[in-house]
């Protein structure tokens, strides 16, 4: 329901291949010599407009991957983790961020709206036998709806459980962009801050991702391309656009033309201006 890229369009719960890993590898490599701020690369993320894990290529595009010397990271709903190959994929993976919204069935389903075929016990069942042998930085992520999954014990059943992971890092998020079903808003500060004490109680190291995360959008040289590309799985603030059009000394031509075009759309959300791709299903 808080999902920024709007609705899942064909919902799918079977692995296939969609690239092949050397195409990928190929382009990853072509990106990665392109950037024009020689900052350090931290990770090389899996995070599409879908599910990492669906991709039955995954294990071994992290393996070509692995010959750049960068970290691999992969940002995965959990969904297929009870599948062992998609747990013997994630092992090669330096980062695995593991998203966590609820342990109740009827509300994880209202949130997360999963295929059918999919079982929450099952996939709690292999979060727990993933993180008993991952042995890279294991993370979580639990993403707060106002009146859903943030009122008192529904939290701590949920902090219980990702205690038991003993990830290096907890993350509870609100949503900051502009979500998939129009009326879901993010709890008040002291109901997040109530939630940030029940999971510290628990877990080391807590953080929220509750505000803007920056402007530190790097840039291939290609500014059209690098706005689509940024755009299309991260939708970005007005202010960013401001600033990443100014490093690469362009102007705001290039939005307008591809709004004209129908390639992206401007949004509204909590007082702020927001830039993304045109996707199917959004409003």
């Amino acid at each position: 329901m808080y999902c920024q890229l709007g609705r899942t369009v064909s919902a799918q719960s079977q692995r296939r291949a969609f690239f092949k890993p050397k195409v990928i590898a190929d382009d990853v490599r072509k990106k990665t010599k392109a950037i024009v701020r020689k900052e350090p690369i931290d990770y090389l993320t899996f995070v599409p407009d879908g599910e990492p894990t669906l991709d039955m290529n995954l294990g071994k595009t992290i393996e070509l991957l692995k010959n750049l010397g960068i970290k691999i990271a992969v940002i995965t709903n959990s969904s297929l983790i009870d599948q062992s190959d998609v747990r013997e994929d994630l092992m090669k993976a330096d980062l695995v961020s593991l998203k966590i919204d609820s342990l109740n069935e009827e509300t994880w389903r209202r949130i997360n709206q999963p295929s059918r075929g999919l079982r929450l016990s099952s996939i709690l069942d292999g979060l727990v036998r993933f993180a008993e042998v991952y042995h890279g930085e294991l993370i979580t992520e639990t993403m707060l709806i106002k009146g859903i999954n943030d009122f008192g014990e529904h939290v701590k059943k949920t902090a219980d459980f990702v205690a038991g992971l003993k990830p290096a890092k907890s993350y509870l998020s609100i949503p900051t962009r502009p979500p998939a079903e129009k009326w879901v808003q993010p709890p008040g500060e002291k109901v997040i801050n109530q939630a940030y004490q029940i999971f510290s109680k628990r877990i080391d190291n807590v953080e929220y991702l509750i505000g803007y995360e920056g402007n530190a959008f790097s840039s291939s040289g290609n500014v059209e391309e690098d706005m689509l590309s940024i755009m299309a799985v991260h939708p970005m603030r007005e202010d960013a656009v401001h600033e990443f059009l100014t490093r690469s000394k362009a102007g705001w031509e290039i939005i307008h033309r591809l709004i004209a075009q129908g390639r992206l759309i401007k949004l509204a959300y909590e007082g702020k201006k927001f830039y993304m791709l045109k996707l199917p299903g959004r409003r």
